[in-house]
C-alpha cells in the first residue's frame, strides 16, 4: 500500500513502543490515560498505541483549525469523537466526564474532528501512484486470487440514514434498491482490506456506474492515467471486470470463483468497518445539504480503519469470524445498458489465457450467489 514513507516509519516506531504523544500545553496528561487498556478498547475499539498515534497526528492538524471550533483540549475532543465512532452514540462515562454534556456540543465536536480527519485522508488513504506501487499491489492481488493486472476492488458502500418522510422528494432520493434510506460512497480496497480510495457521498438512489464515471478516480482510470490495469467491479467496461453472468466453460467458472474471492475482501472490509465503528450502522438524520458532514464521518472511519490495520488492532467482540457485508444488488436502469463488445472480448481473452487451464489449484471455494451475479454484471 502506497502510504507516505515518513508516516508509516512513525507507525513502526509506535508499534515498537518508542513513541510518546505530545502532552497538552497545560502539562496535563491526555485524558485517555484515565482508562485502563481494557476500558480503552471497550470505549473506543482501538488500542492505546493506535490512539496515541492518532492523537499526535490530529494535534498537529488541529493547529490549522479555527480557534472558535476548538471547544476544549484536542485529546478531549478526539476522545468524544472516537467514542461516537465506536458506538454511534455518546457514552455517559465518556461525555459525562467533560463539561460538554449537551448533545449539541458533542455533535459539534464530532463534526470538527471528522473534518480534521477527512482532511488527513490523503496521508492515510493512498492509491498506488508509482509504477512500483501499482506493480506491487497488482502482484499481491494476482497471488491472492489469480487474476492478473488488478489494482483494486471497486464497490459501493451504503450507510443507513434517517430522512424526513415529510419532504417526499428528498426522502425518495435516499431510498436505495433494497428499500431503505441510505447514503452511498465509492470504495476501492486492496487484497488485504486496506482502503485505497473513498469518494463521493451520494443519496442512496444513485446509480453506482454513474458515480464511478463521474468520480475523480473513475476519470483517471478511463483516461488511462494509471496504466493498463483492471478493477474488480460491478459494471463491465474497459477497466472494470465483472463475473460472467452465464458461465459456459470451466474457465468461466474458475474466473467467477477468483472474482468472488477478491470481491469477498471488500465485503469483509465494509463489514469489519461497521463492526468497529458502529456509527456507520446508522448515520442519523440527513438531507441533501448535510452530505458533506456524512462524507467526513465516512472518510474519518476509513482512515481510522487503515491505521487500526497497521497496528493490528482486533475487532471488538468475542466472535473472531469475518464480518461480511451483503453484496449490494445495485440500482438497475430501466432500459438495458449497452455493454462494450470490446470489453466482453478482452475479458474472454483474459479468461482463456489465465483460467481455461488450471495452472494451479482453484481459488478457495467462495459461493457466488444469484444476488451477487445480478449486481449489474454481464
Amino acid at each position: 500500500m502506497a502510504f507516505a514513507v515518513p508516516v508509516w516509519l512513525a507507525v513502526q516506531e509506535e508499534m515498537l513502543g518508542s513513541f510518546e504523544p505530545e502532552e497538552e500545553q497545560d502539562g496535563a496528561p491526555p485524558c485517555f490515560d484515565n482508562f485502563s487498556d481494557e476500558a480503552l478498547f471497550e470505549k473506543f475499539h482501538l488500542s492505546r498505541p493506535c490512539i496515541a498515534f492518532i492523537l499526535d497526528s490530529v494535534g498537529t492538524h488541529m493547529k490549522t483549525v479555527d480557534s472558535t471550533k476548538r471547544h476544549t483540549s484536542v485529546d478531549v475532543m478526539l476522545m468524544i469523537a472516537l467514542n461516537y465512532y465506536a458506538h454511534g452514540a455518546f457514552s455517559s462515562s465518556v461525555a459525562g466526564n467533560t463539561w460538554m454534556s449537551q448533545t449539541g456540543n458533542l455533535n459539534s465536536v464530532v463534526k470538527t474532528i471528522s473534518g480534521v480527519l477527512a482532511a488527513m485522508c490523503k496521508t492515510f488513504i493512498s492509491f498506488p501512484l508509482t509504477a512500483e506501487a501499482r506493480s506491487r499491489t497488482a502482484s499481491q492481488i494476482e497471488e491472492f486470487c489469480g487474476i492478473p493486472n488488478v489494482l483494486g476492488v471497486l464497490a459501493p458502500a451504503h450507510f443507513k440514514i434517517r430522512a424526513s418522510p415529510y419532504d417526499k422528494t428528498s426522502f425518495k432520493s435516499f431510498i436505495n434498491a433494497l428499500g431503505y434510506t441510505s447514503v452511498v460512497s465509492q470504495f476501492i480496497c486492496d487484497s488485504e482490506g486496506n482502503i485505497l480510495s473513498v469518494e463521493k457521498c451520494c443519496v442512496g438512489s444513485s446509480f453506482e456506474q454513474e458515480m464511478w464515471e463521474t468520480s475523480f478516480k473513475g476519470k483517471e482510470v478511463e483516461n488511462e492515467q494509471h496504466g493498463p490495469f483492471w478493477f474488480i467491479g460491478y459494471h463491465l467496461s474497459k477497466h472494470v471486470l465483472t463475473p460472467v453472468l452465464e458461465p459456459s466453460t470451466d474457465g468461466d467458472i474458475r474466473f467467477n470463483k477468483a472474482h468472488a474471492k477478491i470481491h469477498n475482501v471488500m465485503e469483509v472490509t465494509i463489514g469489519s468497518m461497521k463492526r468497529r465503528f458502529k456509527c456507520l450502522m446508522q448515520l442519523g438524520f440527513a438531507d441533501e445539504t448535510s452530505l458533506n458532514t456524512k462524507a467526513n464521518i465516512i472518510k474519518a472511519c476509513c482512515m481510522l480503519h487503515n491505521i487500526a490495520k497497521k497496528f493490528s488492532v482486533p475487532l471488538p467482540g468475542n466472535n473472531t469470524a469475518a464480518v461480511h457485508e451483503t453484496p449490494y444488488p445495485g440500482k438497475q436502469h430501466l432500459s438495458p445498458v449497452e455493454v462494450s463488445t470490446e470489453a466482453l472480448e478482452v475479458r474472454r481473452q483474459l479468461i482463456e489465457k489465465n483460467f481455461s487451464v488450471a495452472k494451479h489449484p482453484d481459488p478457495v471455494e467462495t459461493s457466488v450467489s444469484n444476488q451477487y451475479l445480478k449486481c449489474g454484471v454481464f
